[in-house]
């Protein structure tokens, strides 16, 4: 048996936590207390503000309880008068005294590196300040996966996020992640809010199995120990002899996901869905990997990360 490491046993519960978020600090609408104490009612552990071009080390509501990851949004224009593509990292990392290379309310410039490969030592600098990065938004930056497939060391990229979603249709199931995997490339998937309006704000989230501080939270995202929900739960995912088996709170819809395999997908319309099997003994031949998204009734979505069936160990 092969289960997907958020449902290891590891001592831990799950912490609800928000990786992208903005605030008046740069083009939110909510000041960054009022955005934290809005999370914190709607039952975030963690959350980071990541202003574009601006670092935030600072809890504005303490009294909250509610924990800081240290981050921000970084901005890099690829094309614009003629068309526009980007790409949008969120950085997060650790306290200064471990060692995160970036100062509170240290404003970094955006950047307009054309291709992937120029852009990179920018990433890589900001992994020599021991900062985690995710790729942000792909559909709403018109950036497919032949843009963005040569960068390295983002641990994530966003499956789901709520302003893109919400407001224009798009970044809301995962667009090009199998891409991704099916390169034999290990990377996982994030939702997030990316909210500029309370509005969007606590639609997407991340559980992650780790206790409930800085150093915990970052290494378990660090090795794939979550899942990403807009509502749903999900209690397990793992392979047993040739079967994936995903338990969950209920849904009407899962899916099994892959590269260079149709979808198979279980329906109850009636959302009484709890428990999926699905086989692996496929007629396309062996899976290199498989992640299950689920749907509930009211359309609501949650995302394993994936589990890899080809010797990578993710």
């Amino acid at each position: 048996m092969k289960r997907q490491q958020a449902f290891i046993d590891n001592g831990c519960k799950f912490q609800k936590g928000g990786l992208h978020t903005h605030t008046t600090r740069s083009d939110g609408v909510g000041s960054p207390a009022d955005v934290l104490k809005f999370a914190h009612e709607h039952g975030y552990d963690f959350i980071s503000l990541t202003d574009h071009q601006i670092y935030n080390f600072e809890n504005f509501a303490p009294e909250t309880g509610i924990l800081i990851v240290p981050g921000m949004e970084h901005s890099n224009i690829l094309e614009y008068g003629h068309g526009f593509r980007c790409f949008h990292t969120v950085c997060i990392g650790p306290s200064k005294e471990d060692g995160n290379g970036f100062d509170h309310d240290e404003k970094i410039p955006g950047t307009n590196f054309q291709n992937s490969e120029a852009y990179q030592p920018w990433l890589d600098d900001a992994h020599e300040k021991k900062n985690l990065t995710i790729l942000c938004h792909p559909e709403w930056s018109n950036t497919s996966a032949k843009y963005f497939e040569t960068q390295k060391g983002n641990f994530a990229m966003e499956i789901w996020n709520s302003g893109c979603a919400l407001a224009e249709d798009c970044d809301a199931d995962a667009a090009y992640w199998d891409e991704i995997l099916g390169q034999g490339k290990i990377i996982y998937g994030v939702a997030t809010d990316d909210s500029h309006v309370f509005d969007h704000l606590c639609k997407g989230w991340v559980m992650v199995k780790a206790e409930k501080n800085l150093n915990s939270i970052l290494a378990a995202l660090e090795k794939g120990e979550f899942y990403s929900s807009c509502g749903p739960e999900i209690y397990d995912f793992y392979i047993d002899g040739d079967k994936a088996v995903i338990d969950c709170s209920p849904v009407s819809r899962a899916r099994l996901h892959s590269d260079m395999h149709p979808n198979q997908v279980r329906v109850d319309e009636n959302g009484n869905i709890t428990h999926a099997e699905f086989t692996l003994d496929h007629w396309a031949g062996p899976y290199d990997f498989v992640r299950v998204s689920i749907i509930d009734k009211d359309g609501k979505q949650a995302w394993t990360n994936p589990i890899f069936l080809d010797g990578r160990e993710g």
